[in-house]
């Protein structure tokens, strides 16, 4: 438990990326097996489930303490966390437990079984034999919120590192069904009785952003144009008579979208298609705000489902009966699309995204315009005879976005940043005005140069009014003009309005304080855009 607590504290207290993956090879490395098992099971969400009610933890907790119940609830509105509050006010340890992660968490699991006094009697041994970083652990395994800010991702690049296992296939192996108390290690991450090469995903090809006149791209005859839809960019996978969807963030969503699944049904074996999972309606496509009530879950609800239907529109073939055909032109990578398609029999979830026919440049700069009415971000420009490449290949794919919606806004607070930048002032909450108080409706950190980023620190440690741990609030006079991508209502907000992407577009040296935008502004905002919908 010392080992595991410790390698926890270090996760949380890194800031990179690079920093947490080097903390779980160090901790891979030293681990036994059976509890390597445990932090893969802990850190992709297959954590036991609850042992102890959550309220018994606090009573007992009260009375080892020795303290009152508002004293404990005081503290706890301070801690913010149940557990790290009852690891803090438990009198220091008499004893010393020494134990396996892997074995608490069995002894823990065996402990559901019990009666509440043998299960207070162990849980009183524990924290007695425990200091506070290893009480804090142990509080969260037995509460069953076992969280720690680790993607899947992340963990497989860390374990691939370790291994020397390439990452999708770890990802195969890891996001499939297997218990944490009956898997060994050695058997999940190679993929016992799984063909991890028949999810093997291909580099998605991505562009660049066009920062010239479209007409310098030669005749509008040579390029296909497509929306550019705002959704999760992903391949579908069928080999084996298995399917598999990943993510552009080389991540296995296979299980976030079951509707997809059916998919299994009507491709072909040997087929991999390129395209975007949006959020689909009478086959009409739906906000970002629609499909962002569908990611990141566990499970999905049949009601969740119906309310917010999931579709696939799709862009490019890369594999078409088990011959990779990225190397074909991009005319005949689409016919091939087009054919298989349109042979699909039964399907309802699975769409060509829509070529856009034009005959010049300023016809299509038109149609660009009416992108926010399609829930579109703008076009993508194709090069009809060119190859999928892996990554970016400048000169072949273009992305034309829409010009963003902006406000003017003020700053209210500031906290220092991360890196490079921990030594100044660089992440901003922005507020816009209603009636005579301020709403706050933002957060951004970039968009400033290292000149203005200096003068804006400067201007905060003059002029700091509160502070709220590393956060300071300043005097509002500082008017930026905030760009942002979409608007959408949110109950997670004070404002009820959540932006899409903010940044700071520019410093509005030339405007004061109370010519900022209003509430009402953006709320006007938010009911222009509800028709797309």
């Amino acid at each position: 438990m010392e080992k595991f607590a410790s390698f926890i504290h270090q996760l949380e207290i890194s800031n990179k990326t690079t920093d947490k993956v080097d903390a779980i090879v160090r901790y891979l490395e030293i681990a036994p097996e059976e509890d390597r098992i445990w932090l893969i099971a802990l850190f992709t969400g297959k954590r036991p489930k609850r042992t102890i009610n959550t309220t018994l933890l606090r009573e007992w907790a009260i009375e080892i303490a020795g303290i009152p119940a508002w004293l404990f609830a005081e503290s706890y509105h301070s801690v913010g966390d149940l557990g790290e509050t009852i690891s803090l006010i438990l009198p220091k340890p008499t004893h010393i437990i020494k134990k396996n992660i892997s074995t608490w968490i069995g002894e823990l699991v065996d402990l559901s079984k019990q009666t509440d006094e043998v299960k207070k009697a162990y849980v009183l041994n524990a924290w007695s034999g425990l200091d506070i970083p290893e009480r804090l652990i142990f509080n969260k395994l037995i509460g069953g919120g076992f969280r720690v800010g680790v993607s899947h991702k992340l963990l497989v690049n860390a374990i691939a590192k370790h291994t020397g296992i390439e990452a999708n296939k770890l990802m195969h192996s890891l996001m499939g069904k297997w218990i944490p108390g009956q898997t060994r290690y050695e058997d999940l991450i190679n993929g016992l009785d799984l063909d991890t090469n028949s999810s093997q995903p291909y580099p998605f090809c991505l562009a660049y952003p066009i920062e010239q006149d479209v007409a310098n791209l030669g005749e509008p005859s040579e390029w296909q144009a497509e929306w550019k839809w705002d959704g999760i960019r992903g391949q579908i996978i069928k080999r084996n008579d298995e399917l598999f969807i990943w993510s552009r963030g080389e991540e296995l969503i296979t299980h976030q979208f079951p509707e997809l699944e059916q998919l299994l049904k009507v491709l072909p074996n040997g087929c991999v298609i390129d395209g975007e999972i949006l959020a689909v309606e009478n086959k009409q496509v739906l906000s970002f705000n629609s499909l962002q009530k569908r990611l990141n879950r566990k499970t999905v609800s049949k009601k969740q489902q119906e309310e917010t239907p999931i579709g696939f529109y799709c862009y490019d073939l890369l594999e078409y009966d088990k011959v990779d055909c990225r190397n074909k032109p991009m005319s005949e990578r689409r016919q091939m699309l087009e054919q298989l398609i349109s042979g699909l029999q039964g399907n309802d979830t699975i769409y060509l995204s829509k070529v856009i026919e034009y005959s010049s440049w300023e016809e299509l700069a038109v149609i660009r315009e009416e992108s926010r009415a399609h829930n579109s971000e703008g076009l993508m420009l194709k090069k009809l005879s060119s190859v999928y490449n892996t990554g970016r290949k400048r000169g072949d794919w273009w992305k034309w976005k829409i010009d963003p919606y902006s406000i003017d806004a003020v700053m209210i607070y500031a906290q220092k940043g991360a890196g490079r930048r921990s030594n100044f002032y660089t992440d901003y909450t922005f507020a816009v005005r209603d009636g005579d108080k301020l709403l706050s409706i933002a957060k951004a950190y970039s968009g400033l140069t290292d000149k203005e980023i200096r003068e804006v620190d400067s201007f905060v440690k003059r002029n700091a009014i509160e502070k709220f741990g590393p956060v300071r609030t300043v005097k509002p006079e500082l008017v930026f003009e905030i760009a942002f991508e979409g608007i959408a209502e949110s109950s997670r907000h004070k404002a009820g309005i959540a932006l899409r992407f903010p940044r700071i577009k520019r410093w509005r040296k030339d405007k004061k304080a109370d010519e900022i935008n209003t509430i009402d502004d953006l709320k006007n905002l938010l009911n222009s855009t509800r028709h797309a919908d």
